[in-house]
């Protein structure tokens, strides 16, 4: 008996911003051209249709049995803690849902970001002498804050000038402060790589703060590399779920 793959079901925060919907579904359009075999479908939490509610009442209207729920997050901060799966225990009872991990760490979007960095102007041959803020949302989440430095650390061993991690909003530093530290260290060049998912008002305020920065790279957007982190989770927690059911 051949079993149908569960849906993908890509959950955004969604905002007022219309370039973050449109970012979104960019890369969900990518996401369905690496893998065909799978049905995506995209709800949002707040401000954009269709609501996450929406899809899965939809999707059970349709006869889909089983949903990966995937956070388009890249850290676990407050949305894939509460938000989230509380949306999801309000689904039909008829769906199979399970939850996937958030996008980040990964060491793709360690690439997605150098990629980001190259279009907007620098070489492979810049890394010794340059230095990275690498400029997240921010957080109230001790857990996701950690993440983010950690990421900085890492970061800095492939050969970066020096790496530091800024935050737009919740946290500090902030990304003109990071800027002027790495000016401050020597650093004959400053990017800020925003670590970012898609334009919206935080992304926003880093694009502000890197004003006095050398380059400033896009946001992660729909880079081929977060659409593999995307599958990676997909195949991860729908795997328990395949063997649950004798596939």
């Amino acid at each position: 008996m051949i079993r149908t793959k569960p849906v993908l079901l890509v959950i955004a925060h969604g905002s007022r911003d219309p370039r973050h919907a449109a970012t979104v579904h960019a890369l969900v359009r990518r996401v369905r051209s690496l893998r065909p075999d799978v049905r995506v479908e995209t709800g949002f939490l707040d401000f954009n249709i269709p609501s996450v509610q929406g899809v899965l009442e939809s999707l059970t209207a349709e006869g889909a049995c089983e949903v990966v729920a995937l956070p388009l997050l890249l850290t676990r901060a407050f949305h894939a803690k509460a938000d989230i799966p509380a949306v999801l225990r309000d689904a039909p009872p008829q769906l199979r849902i399970r939850q996937a991990e958030v996008l980040g760490p990964s060491p793709l979007l360690l690439s997605a970001l150098e990629r980001r960095l190259y279009e907007a102007g620098l070489t492979p041959g810049d890394k010794s002498s340059t230095g990275v803020v690498l400029a997240s949302a921010g957080s109230t989440d001790p857990e996701a804050i950690a993440v983010i430095a950690e990421i900085a650390r890492e970061w800095r061993h492939t050969g970066w000038c020096a790496v530091r991690p800024a935050f737009a909003s919740a946290s500090l530093p902030r990304t003109e402060d990071a800027v002027r530290e790495l000016r401050a260290l020597g650093c004959e060049k400053v990017a800020v790589a925003p670590y970012v998912l898609a334009p919206g008002f935080l992304p926003d305020r880093i694009a502000r703060g890197a004003a006095e920065a050398d380059v400033l790279a896009d946001v992660l957007g729909p880079a081929p590399e977060v659409a593999r982190v995307l599958l990676e989770r997909y195949d991860a927690a729908r795997t328990p779920v395949l063997a649950a059911v004798g596939a």
